[in-house]
């Protein structure tokens, strides 16, 4: 008993041990105010997924779905598709034509239910700019709550593999992403339509006219850092309706990344739930006034926000 144990604690020091390391180091022994701070761990281990080849014979379970929450719901703009509703971690939600909106029900059970998990209706907040009364739930056959925009059953599509994919759109001519007020996105859209643009990493840098070199997510968006977050130990100041106007960035595996610093490269679990990549250790978030790839109007917000460097630095920040 006593050998399990010693084995146990020594992991977990070793654990500890690897954290601190990545984040403590080279932070000057910056501390927090008193709030919870959350855990950290290794990016791209604590992020759930559904995997690339998930179909009507997947292992994807309805409890391994009802576990992944939506959290801040956001928007964003697809060249092919026009505004499309996605969860906190970017992944595009979804409706199906054989549901009904008056009365809202679901009538996509067992298999059906592995390819598209529904989406649980608890811990879910209206993106920003978007009308708070669309969003319900409905009580399906096994007694979960189901997310419902506009009174439509919302779902996620177990072959999207990232957040930006939308391969669930138009399959078999039933199945739509759901656009801000729960109608189709882009009905006439012309074939399923991926991550805008396709050949991005999960991090990756783009070059600013006036910026330089900044990074950007997977959807080409720009990445931006808090000046009143804390890198170790780490805290994120942006909660509660901030996160609205400043989603977390969702966690990226290193092997998604391109150009940008590994350095201090882990996942925040954040207190409210939601898990937040960071580099160097800094907690990263989109502007959700950035409507389209290229935009950087978070640029310089209430002095406070700025572009990230590929060294994880702010850009444009005064000294």
């Amino acid at each position: 008993m006593n050998t399990w144990r010693n084995a146990s604690l020594a992991v977990t020091a070793a654990a500890l041990l690897a954290l601190t390391t990545a984040c403590g180091q080279d932070k000057g022994g910056e501390s927090p105010d008193g709030q919870n701070v959350g855990n950290a761990s290794p990016a791209g281990q604590a992020a759930d997924s559904y995997g690339s080849d998930s179909g009507y014979g997947s292992g994807a379970t309805t409890e391994t779905a009802s576990a992944k929450q939506a959290g801040q719901l956001a928007v964003w703009d697809s060249k092919k598709l026009g505004k499309v509703v996605t969860d906190s971690e970017g992944f595009t939600l979804y409706r199906f034509d054989k549901d009904t909106a008056i009365p809202p029900k679901s009538n996509c059970e067992g298999d059906c239910a592995k390819a598209w998990p529904p989406v649980p209706a608890g811990n879910v907040t209206a993106a920003a700019g978007t009308d708070a009364a669309t969003v319900g739930k409905v009580t399906r056959a096994d007694g979960t709550q189901q997310l419902t925009l506009a009174g439509w059953p919302m779902y996620r599509y177990a072959k999207d593999a990232r957040p930006g994919d939308a391969l669930g759109q138009g399959v078999g001519g039933t199945w739509f992403a759901a656009a801000p007020d729960g109608k189709k996105a882009a009905v006439n859209a012309d074939g399923p339509a991926g991550a805008e643009p396709a050949d991005l990493a999960g991090l990756s840098v783009r070059k600013d006219p006036k910026l330089g070199d900044i990074v950007v997510d997977k959807r080409g968006m720009t990445v931006y850092r808090f000046k009143k977050d804390v890198a170790w130990p780490m805290k994120s100041a942006c909660t509660g309706a901030c996160l609205s106007k400043w989603p977390v960035v969702a966690p990226v595996g290193k092997n998604e990344v391109k150009g940008v610093t590994t350095k201090g490269f882990v996942t925040f679990d954040r207190p409210d739930g939601l898990k937040q990549q960071a580099i160097d250790c800094w907690p990263l978030y989109t502007f959700s006034g950035d409507v389209k790839p290229g935009d950087t109007n978070g640029q310089g917000v209430g002095g406070t926000w700025y572009a990230v460097s590929p060294q994880a630095k702010l850009v444009g920040a005064p000294k």
